[in-house]
């Protein structure tokens, strides 16, 4: 390669440090074997940041001073969506970008990307704690929370921290080709792909506590006997309600209808089973499914893993056996 790539990051006050720093040492091992990549740190107005945690991070200069970039990565922030109400963060996200031939945010990024109108009529992810606010306050966005990253054209937008990492991946990839992403990933002990979407992550928090006295009383009466008959009527009877009428509120507090609010509760409960140790036969029973493969369907449609592969990825973090471990090298 005659010319590096040039990478510029954008830094500003309350930036969450892990945003930049995965991608960016994505691109500083792909030069261990490429010298592929120029990583550049800018700030709204060339002065030094202080990130999230209190870190005091110093970078190469203004955005206004950049030069022609490569591409450009928007970091996100715990103080997000506000932080990108700034009037120098926006300008600096625009300028970058007019520069650049792509680019990409990073968990909460994307808030500065839809600040400054660049995901207008685009599909887009964040964190998945962020998504119900971005697609909220920017209605012109097809906002995915499920999506561990999305791509159309040169922009790119990524759920939070981690996969930021697997974004920066994806882009070695298109630049350099797979096996040297594949070598980066390897050597950072990180899988080239994940599997699932974001909701594996956010499985145990699904299910918004009920409000109403009647959305209580058919949460604990699931949560009494999981396994025990749950029909439209038979609730109805219970709660001292019309059918029509439960219907009603249990769509208006929560959106759904009450099979579907069922279905989220013996759900959530078999990932609470799962979590405390209990076998995927054993948190089928406890939560009400007919079976383990019932279950399965029901985590595969949702979370899109496996009961055991959730219950493997957040149950402990203990060290794998030594033949999962071997993956990553192979």
């Amino acid at each position: 390669m005659s010319e590096r790539r040039r990478i510029g990051i954008l830094l500003f006050d309350g930036v969450k440090a892990l945003d930049f720093v995965g991608p960016a040492e994505v691109f500083s091992e792909t030069n261990l074997t490429t010298d592929a990549y120029e990583l550049r740190f800018f700030s709204p107005t060339g002065a030094d940041v202080t990130a999230f945690m209190g870190l005091r991070i110093g970078v190469d200069g203004a955005a206004a001073d950049s030069g022609p970039l490569d591409t450009v990565i928007i970091p996100g922030s715990e103080l997000a969506p506000n932080v990108f109400d700034d009037r120098a963060v926006r300008e600096a996200i625009t300028t970058l970008a007019k520069r650049s031939r792509r680019i990409a945010s990073i968990c909460s990024g994307a808030f500065g990307l839809a600040a400054t109108g660049l995901l207008d009529g685009h599909p887009a992810t964040t964190h998945w704690k962020f998504a119900d606010v971005l697609a909220s306050r920017y209605p012109a966005i097809r906002v995915d929370s499920e999506r561990i990253f999305t791509k159309q054209g040169d922009i790119y937008t990524s759920a939070g921290v981690a996969a930021g990492i697997d974004l920066a991946l994806s882009l070695v990839e298109e630049d350099l080709g797979p096996e040297v992403a594949r070598s980066v990933a390897q050597h950072l002990l990180v899988y080239m792909r994940r599997s699932g979407g974001q909701s594996q992550f956010s499985a145990a928090l699904k299910m918004p506590a009920p409000r109403t006295s009647i959305a209580r009383a058919v949460a604990e009466y699931v949560g009494d006997d999981p396994a025990r008959p749950t029909s439209v009527a038979e609730l109805a009877a219970h709660v001292n309600v019309s059918p029509r009428h439960l219907t009603r509120v249990i769509r208006d507090e929560l959106g759904v209808t009450p099979a579907a609010y069922i279905a989220s509760l013996r759900l959530e409960l078999a990932v609470n089973l799962l979590e405390s140790g209990e076998t995927v036969a054993q948190s089928a029973s406890g939560a009400g499914f007919a079976s383990p493969a019932a279950l399965r369907r029901a985590f595969l449609a949702r979370y899109r893993v496996t009961p055991s592969g959730y219950q493997a990825r957040f149950r402990s973090t203990a060290s794998e056996p030594a033949d999962e471990a071997t993956v990553l090298s192979a």
